[in-house]
């Protein structure tokens, strides 16, 4: 008999002489976890003996992923036939399948990176996992079976892309092959146990439109910043950690004509270009005796003799922003790249500080006259409380004025239509009614383009 059939003849009473319905209830529930308990048990023995039975072979370069996992079959089939269990030929094949996910593949995570609604992956340990989901951070109720096979998946992430992380080198940044971006710590460092950050990207780029859609952005702004990148202005995406810095750049980058020749400059590759004439460059590490170091400052220079129509900056963090704004100046026009900063003001600011960690020993006039004549137009996105990634300004570098950096918005975010019912905000991108001069040059090179957007909402001064 079922258990909606139990509970049916429970509630008629019609089991009533015999046993209540809830004590009949009890044991069945009982003996699922007990045997959810004992399935857990086995994988995380079958995985413990595998990791101990076959050692180094599990990282065999000389393998290929096909021979490795044959080989890792074969080895889970006489584990689990030494535990003698009585299992089906299809459950059998089953339970070897979910084991040698959890061995060769991310074990837990993987089924996280499948899952389109979650966008971020965060390790705290092996027995903690937490994602983020429509903006919201939940435990995943998911755990590794022990800091061993935790550390197995980080090894196995980094060395796909040439890096390594060890005691000598406790952290690393790394990418998974769909280009979603990975961070880990491992102790000294990481004192609890292992960390591992996964800012998973989209299997599909994001377009425009899904930005749209999403309010990310506004059709006026979709189209204001359409025209700036056709008109070779550059652009400086600023915003904090999270805030989509890089998926907007992603989009602008789609803006980019096809005919144009882009070297992407990235610590670790997330850019997906959607044009064929694109040259891909890679920041590396140092090696184990701390030489062979490329940072993306040498990068941005050699960038210059490669023939760029456009340089695209994964994230000015350093020294680099000097060469960044110098080829800005020097005919390097439609540059675009992203900053950490919570406003535009900031971002100048940020700006001015990293270039002085170029070692270069600038007045801080000469500093800000760089950065007001290179950069163009300064976007401002931010991560809201309800979850929501929103576009919070637009705003034009107007140039230099008593050794002062000019700011002007033209669109910003507003804040005072409040929340609704759900706490989520009911604001949109505004225009603040001025129009930035840079649309004179929309004018000189023929790019059509709309004023109107300029003009504020009815009830709504500039």
């Amino acid at each position: 008999m079922s258990l909606s059939d139990r509970l049916d003849r429970a509630r008629s009473g019609a089991d009533r002489p015999e046993v209540p319905s809830a004590l009949s209830v009890v044991p069945e529930a009982s003996t699922s976890v007990r045997a959810s308990d004992a399935m857990a048990g086995l994988k995380s023995r079958a995985i413990e003996t595998l990791f101990s039975s076959i050692g180094g072979r599990i990282s065999d370069s000389s393998l290929t992923d096909e021979q490795l996992h044959e080989f890792v079959r074969d080895e889970l089939g006489r584990i689990i036939a030494s535990e003698q269990l009585l299992l089906t030929a299809d459950e059998r094949l089953s339970l070897i399948r979910d084991i040698e996910d959890d061995a060769l593949g991310l074990g837990p995570l993987q089924r996280l990176l499948d899952e389109e609604s979650v966008s971020e992956i965060m390790v705290n340990g092996h027995e903690r996992i937490y994602v983020e989901r429509n903006g919201r951070i939940v435990d995943s109720g998911l755990k590794f079976g022990s800091e061993q096979h935790l550390r197995q998946v980080i090894e196995r992430i980094v060395s796909k892309v040439g890096r390594r992380i060890d005691e000598s080198s406790p952290l690393v940044d790394a990418r998974l092959s769909d280009g979603s971006r990975v961070n880990a710590v491992i102790p000294p460092l990481a004192v609890n146990g292992s960390a591992l950050t996964i800012r998973k990207f989209s299997a599909v780029p994001l377009q425009v439109s899904d930005l749209v859609d999403f309010g990310t952005i506004s059709p006026q702004i979709a189209e204001l910043l359409y025209a700036c990148v056709n008109a070779r202005l550059n652009i400086l995406i600023s915003g904090g950690t999270g805030t989509g810095k890089t998926t907007l750049l992603n989009v602008l980058s789609s803006f980019i004509p096809s005919d144009e020749r882009i070297v992407t400059i990235e610590d670790a590759i997330e850019l997906k270009l959607q044009q064929d004439h694109v040259v891909s460059l890679e920041s590396r590490p140092p090696n184990i005796e701390g030489k062979g170091e490329i940072s993306i400052r040498e990068l941005v220079k050699n960038a210059l003799r490669m023939r760029p129509d456009r340089i695209v900056v994964g994230e000015v963090r350093g020294g680099e922003s000097l060469d960044m704004l110098q080829a800005m100046n020097t005919g390097h026009d439609g540059s675009i790249s992203t900053l950490h900063a919570n406003a535009p003001r900031d971002a100048v600011a940020r700006l001015e500080t990293l270039v002085l960690m170029a070692g270069m020993d600038l007045p801080l006039k000469a500093i800000r006259d760089q950065i007001s004549s290179a950069v163009d137009v300064i976007v401002q996105i931010a991560r809201l409380r309800d979850g929501t990634r929103r576009v919070t300004h637009v705003t034009e570098v107007l140039g230099l004025e008593n050794e002062t950096v000019v700011l002007q918005d033209a669109f910003v975010f507003d804040y005072a239509a409040g929340l609704d019912s759900n706490g989520m905000f009911l604001g949109r991108q505004i225009a603040t009614g001025i129009r930035p001069h840079f649309t004179d040059r929309f004018d000189e090179l023929g790019i059509p383009y709309n004023l109107d957007v300029f003009t504020p909402p009815s009830g709504r001064s500039a």
